[in-house]
């Protein structure tokens, strides 16, 4: 549901932009309303665009690689939370993502600090559920490109390599337009939550599978 939900608005905003099918004005009315801008929310403006950035994309690309990690890892997350669950850390994640974005700027972590800098898309939430995966499921394995061949690497490697990245390039990356304070967020409320919930629901699941 969650990836149909971020490819619909999104090919509603790119048909308007393009003029295809849609008026313009239907694009430029989502990008308003669905941007989150960091100096907005610090103020206590338009505080729904916390959740509604999470469903907004920037181009293609952007929209690409976040679906494609969100139908890699959610599902498993999914069966392990259900529908209600999952939509929760979705959300819970995004929040966070978003809240450490904001508090990167505030200590100025994140260069140049731009609060009128608007921010869109769905992969604060989505580090989420790679914490969430990484908890639950370490041993997984996540077939890989590595330089000419796909190997099946531990997800507990590929999760932690891919979180390495984020802390270095968020420390040493400047004028970057990825919040890469964002994935760091989501993902520590990801694992956070897998370990507080995640763990015992999928214990229980498992038990009655096998019952």
């Amino acid at each position: 549901m969650l990836l149909i939900v971020n490819i619909v608005i999104f090919v509603v905003y790119w048909l308007s932009a393009m003029e295809i099918y849609f008026p313009p004005t239907v694009a430029d009315r989502i990008a308003f309303d669905f941007t989150m801008y960091p100096g907005e929310v610090a103020h206590g403006q338009r505080l729904y665009t916390l959740v509604t950035s999470m469903f907004m994309h920037a181009d293609w690309l952007h929209l690409f690689g976040n679906m494609l990690f969100l139908y890699i890892f959610g599902d498993n997350v999914e069966d392990v939370f259900g529908h209600v669950g999952y939509l929760a850390i979705y959300i819970t994640c995004g929040l966070a993502a978003a809240f450490a974005h904001i508090l990167s700027l505030y200590f100025g972590l994140t260069y140049p600090v731009d609060f009128s800098k608007g921010v869109v898309g769905a992969s604060g939430a989505i580090s989420g559920v790679l914490g969430a995966y990484l908890i639950l499921f370490p041993k997984a394995r996540i077939l890989t490109w590595v330089v000419y061949f796909i190997l099946p690497i531990p997800a507990v490697i590929f999760l932690g390599f891919w979180f390495f990245m984020q802390w270095f390039y968020g420390l040493f990356e400047i004028g970057s337009k990825i919040a890469y304070w964002a994935h760091i967020g989501g993902f520590v409320m990801g694992m956070f939550l897998a370990l507080t919930f995640g763990l015992k629901r999928k214990k229980a699941r498992m038990t009655r599978l096998l019952s």
